[in-house]
Order: structure tokens, then sequence, then C-alpha cells
């Protein structure tokens, strides 16, 4: 994956000229679980981690690792029932989410804090035009008139790039290809400038080539507005393009904290350290893709001890009987392993 780089050394001396260590949003002691026939099963537990004005963080790990469900609770959005933040506190500009009513989480949604939707076909509604779906925004949050919001919507299709805006408005979600769908998706997110942006797998079953258009166009919004941007995905190639620190997730928890270079120079916990082997290597090899033994566990089944061992090729007999907290070998990174407890 390739953004530019003018891009990228833009974005650092953008963090770096206005400041990204103020705190934006901060989550503590995260818990967010769903009421099942096993019973009540912890997606979320225990999350801990902050994000800077103007940073971008990435939030990376396996299907099922609980990463949409983090972002799901920072907005509010858990379908309850069945399930239901548990406990901890999301508290952004200095305001407990947790504890605000729906009504008012409808005003924090989309002026304050935008999410970018895993896959656009599902996120979009399929009865209603795009300009419809886009220009309601505008209508709820701004009062605008019908003129206004026809205007507004054109201008914010051509920021994210849409060629024939006034087509695309006229246009239902099935009419679009993906890549642009995915614009329409995030000029959603950008129609009311947000503060911050959570991109949940922005980039899901595009090629390549749409992959990194959509990524410099991110790169290039957030920088323009000096938004906050948590990045959820799988793929590191992308969280080592456009990210300046990055959260490992693992079974619900947080396994490691660093900045993204001290990440890819040298991970520390075994599950980052296999996740790092098992990208595919510039130099041609013969050699079969490296991969992790074993698939994450079910939440119904979660391992005593440290949630990784079953899998690790570096267990200890501490391992499988208690659970690690979070050591910190150093000021800037944070990991959960008894080899550094």
């Amino acid at each position: 994956m390739v953004v530019s780089v003018s891009f990228l050394i833009y974005s650092i001396r953008h963090n770096a000229k206005y400041g990204i260590m103020e705190s934006i949003l901060s989550i503590s002691h995260l818990t967010t679980g769903f009421l099942t026939d096993s019973g009540f099963l912890k997606a979320v537990d225990g999350v801990d981690f902050s994000i800077g004005r103007g940073e971008t963080i990435g939030l990376v790990g396996e299907s099922g690792c609980g990463k949409s469900v983090t972002a799901l609770s920072i907005m509010r959005l858990i379908p309850s029932p069945p399930g239901r933040i548990v406990s901890g506190d999301i508290t952004f500009e200095g305001t407990n989410l947790t504890t605000l009513s729906e009504k008012e989480m409808r005003v924090i949604r989309g002026d304050h804090i935008s999410m970018i939707f895993q896959e656009p076909m599902t996120s979009l509604n399929p009865v209603f035009t795009i300009g419809d779906q886009i220009g309601e925004m505008f209508a709820f949050h701004r009062k605008l008139s019908k003129k206004e919001i026809l205007e507004a919507t054109l201008h914010l299709l051509s920021q994210v790039g849409m060629a024939a805006p006034r087509r695309v408005v006229s246009s239902y979600p099935h009419q679009l290809s993906g890549g642009q769908r995915q614009r329409v998706m995030i000029a959603m997110a950008l129609a009311l400038s947000p503060s911050l942006m959570i991109a949940d797998e922005p980039t899901t079953a595009l090629d390549v080539t749409i992959q990194a258009a959509i990524l410099e166009l991110l790169v290039s919004l957030k920088v323009e507005r000096r938004m906050s941007l948590i990045l959820i995905t799988h793929d590191l190639g992308v969280v080592s393009e456009v990210a300046q620190r990055v959260s490992v997730m693992y079974a619900g928890q947080i396994v490691e904290e660093s900045r993204v270079s001290d990440l890819f120079s040298e991970p520390l916990h075994p599950y980052t350290q296999g996740l790092i082997r098992s990208l595919p290597q510039t130099k041609a090899s013969h050699n079969r893709l490296y991969t992790i033994p074993g698939a994450v566990p079910k939440l119904s089944a979660i391992p005593p001890g440290c949630r990784f061992h079953p899998r690790c090729d570096r267990v200890m007999d501490i391992c499988r009987r208690e659970a690690p907290g979070m050591f910190s070998p150093d000021n800037t990174r944070k990991v959960r392993c008894w080899l550094y407890g």
C-alpha cells in the first residue's frame, strides 16, 4: 500500500507544528459485552487508550478481536439488547460519553465524532438517493434549506474527488462502484467537520489502486481539517503508511501499544511479532508465508492466563496460570506479556 510521501511528510510536520499530545479522546477500562445463549460474553475487556488532537492511531488485529466493537462503543451504537457497555469511561473533549442520553449522543455523532463503516453497500440505505442520505445530516444538524443542502452536498462530493457530483446526488447506492460508495461514506463522515473520525476497514474489498487513492484522500483531508483519526484495520501495511501510533488488539484486549516506527523495528509481544512475520517480504522468496498457528479464541472459550498462550511459541508456565497486566518497558511502549513483567 503506497501513499504519496509528500502527504506523509506534510502530516508529520503538521502534527509537530500543532502538537498532537493534547488528548481529544481517552478510553479507560472499557468493557462491552453481549448476552448470548452461552451467557454474557465480553467482546471488549478492559481496553485503555487515548488519541491526541490531529493524531492518527492504528487499531489492528485479526478479525474477531474486538476492533469494531470498540469503535461502536465509542459511538454508543452497540445494539441493546443484546449488547451493552458494562463499565469504563469514554471521555471526549472533557465529556464522558457513557453518561449521555441517546438524544445528547445524536448531537455528538456526525457533528463531533464521525465513523466510516466497514461495508458501504450495507451502510448506505438502498431506497434513498445519495443526495437524500448526505442531505439528511445537513437538515438535522445545520437546519439548511433545500437549496443550501444541495449546494453543500455537491461541494462535499467534489472535495472527496467524486466525478460528476450532480449525477451522483441523484444516484442510488447500487448504481455506484465500490470506490465511489467508499468516497460517499467518507463524504458523509466529513459533512459536519468532526474533530474525530473513526475509519473501520475503509479499504476492505477494494482493489489495490483504489485502496491507495482512498488512503491518500483520508490523509489529505485529515491534515487539511486537522482531525484526529482512528484507523481500524487488519492490514499492518496500511498502518505503517498513515499512523503515528498503533494499538494491537487480541481477544478483546490491547496487548501492545507503541509508536509505529518502534513497532516495526522491534515488536515486543509474540502476537505482534507473528503479525509482522506474516507480512510478505519485498525480496523474492520461495518460502511459504509465516502463519500464526490456531485462531483467535471464541468469547465463550477464553483460555486462562494469557489469552494468546495456546498460540505462542514462547509460552511459559506462568502464562498458562495468570493473566498478565500491561507492562511498560520504557516511557513510550506498553505490552501485555510476562516476558516483560
